[in-house]
């Protein structure tokens, strides 16, 4: 059914209507890319550093566009119209003013999540979470930008009850600030910061700043979820109006967790306590960085009124996971897919999930940790260490990671062998190929590295060699499902 009518349109984005069309006109969806543009559709025409989407609209048109939003100054230059055209200043502001007009009629909750690692998962467990009471929709994909946060308002359908949107990185000043201003949020998470854009930033206190300009958007009735363990994140306790909660594994947490246990690839167990309310739960999340996305998930859940019992079924959600996925390699192997993005912390929990799962020999692919700045060499050395410490054979994969395999060499001096070898990025055939002839039945091997190397592709090719299909961490042995012991004490 169509979606999206003329008439909000137009009020929302202000534009001025040219060509024929009538006003009772809807669209069915919307659409940035002319290439995917269906019959009935809205083209949105953006105008990026490598395109100008407003030369596409003929393109568009051709595909069944029944409209299309333009630039005031593409369309004046133009001597006929391919479609009717909505004309406006500026098409990606007049998107986000569209999608705060809409915001400003719905019925609708905000949970807005940002942080410098983690938001993608923190918005899949707490939407899982929540949608055991309620009506969610969630953002797509990491859609958490100045053009990503608006198509996310104006995608949900008007009968949901909650929203949780995640909300930017550390790029500029100004842009959280932005975002909760179209997007007016009632919660707001911020799951902790780290040098993560360092170079774009320049210090970690600027990268602070940002993520606190939303608990500073938060109304007076608002709540802010805040990682209590992260000193600089409680620190924006004092910057906001809204009542504050903090949840982590230390004492002064609202929401807690201690005497965590691992167990492999059948979850992990801690004692849960919420408000001094205590009881022993087990989550199907491998490793123990896993328990940040449970603690934050349920912080939400039960800011929002809902049982304990409630919040651990939605845990089981097999979205909430969405960055890790065990896969089958050569000749029986289990290789660990990680490789979305990498930072200092993101490693570290990598590496100790890595020291969790039992295996034969325990592999490390770790790849160059970016825009990290002047701190670059030292975060590498930092992993360095823990990689000598966990691994049995580390293989590092770009110029900055040698520093990985050097530090790890160092460290290991004195204890167990430790084979480390290092590739350059244009050696990446060389990398699997190595990894073809000296993986066993029985060897576990990580791989994690900064998104701009694509470590994907390297697992793809060494996954396809696999006897077995992939494991989604959802699917793991039934032991891995929740347990909660009401009152219960010891684990």
């Amino acid at each position: 059914m169509p979606r999206y009518r003329l008439k909000d349109v137009l009020a929302g984005t202000l534009g001025e209507l040219r060509g024929d069309i009538a006003m009772s006109a809807a669209f069915s969806g919307l659409q940035r890319d002319a290439r995917v543009v269906n019959p009935g559709d809205l083209y949105l025409a953006v105008r990026g550093e490598r395109y100008d989407g407003n030369v596409f609209c003929a393109d568009a048109a051709a595909r069944g566009a029944a409209a299309a939003i333009v630039d005031r100054t593409w369309a004046d230059r133009q001597d006929s119209l391919p479609l009717p055209l909505i004309v406006v200043d500026n098409t990606i502001e007049a998107l986000q003013r569209w999608a705060r007009w809409r915001r400003d009629r719905l019925d609708t909750r905000v949970v807005g999540v940002t942080g410098s690692i983690g938001k993608t998962s923190a918005k899949e467990s707490i939407a899982a979470v929540l949608s055991q009471a309620q009506t969610v929709y969630r953002s797509p994909g990491s859609f958490n930008n100045e053009i990503g946060l608006p198509l996310s308002l104006l995608e949900a359908e008007d009968d949901v009850d909650v929203m949780v949107l995640e909300m930017g990185g550390a790029y500029a000043f100004g842009e959280l600030r932005l975002l909760a201003g179209i997007a007016q949020p009632d919660v707001g998470v911020v799951t902790n910061v780290h040098p993560v854009h360092l170079e774009r930033m320049g210090s970690i206190e600027a990268i602070a700043e940002t993520k606190t300009e939303l608990v500073e958007a938060l109304p007076s009735n608002g709540i802010a979820i805040l990682n209590g363990d992260d000193a600089r994140v409680r620190a924006m306790a004092s910057r906001t109006q809204a009542r504050v909660l903090f949840y982590g594994l230390n004492e002064n947490n609202h929401v807690r967790a201690d005497s965590v246990t691992t167990h492999g690839l059948r979850g992990t167990s801690f004692w849960l306590t919420i408000d001094g309310d205590r009881n022993f739960v087990k989550v199907p999340f491998v490793g123990a960085h896993g328990v940040q996305v449970a603690l934050v998930a349920l912080a939400v859940g039960h800011s929002f009124g809902m049982h304990i019992a409630q919040m651990l079924t939605g845990l089981q959600d097999p979205g909430v996971q969405v960055r890790l996925m065990f896969v089958t390699g050569p000749n029986g192997s289990q290789l660990i897919d990680d490789t979305y993005n990498a930072s200092t912390p993101s490693v570290l929990s990598a590496l100790g999930l890595l020291a969790d799962v039992p295996g034969r020999r325990r592999i490390a692919v770790l790849g160059d940790m970016r825009e990290l700045g002047r701190i670059s060499d030292d975060e590498h050395r930092i992993v360095g260490r823990r990689a000598g410490d966990t691994v049995d054979v580390l293989m590092t994969y770009g110029e900055s990671a040698r520093l990985i395999a050097e530090e790890a060499l160092a460290v290991r001096r004195k204890g167990r062998p430790l084979t480390a070898h290092s590739f350059g990025e244009s050696e990446k055939a060389d990398l699997v190929a190595l990894l073809r002839q000296t993986l066993v039945n029985g060897d576990i091997v990580l791989f994690k590295g900064s998104r701009g190397l694509a470590m994907e592709t390297i697992v793809e090719e060494l996954r396809f060699e696999g006897r077995g299909a992939e494991t989604d961490v959802d699917s793991l042995p039934k032991a891995a499902t929740f347990a909660i012991e009401p009152n219960a004490e010891g684990a």
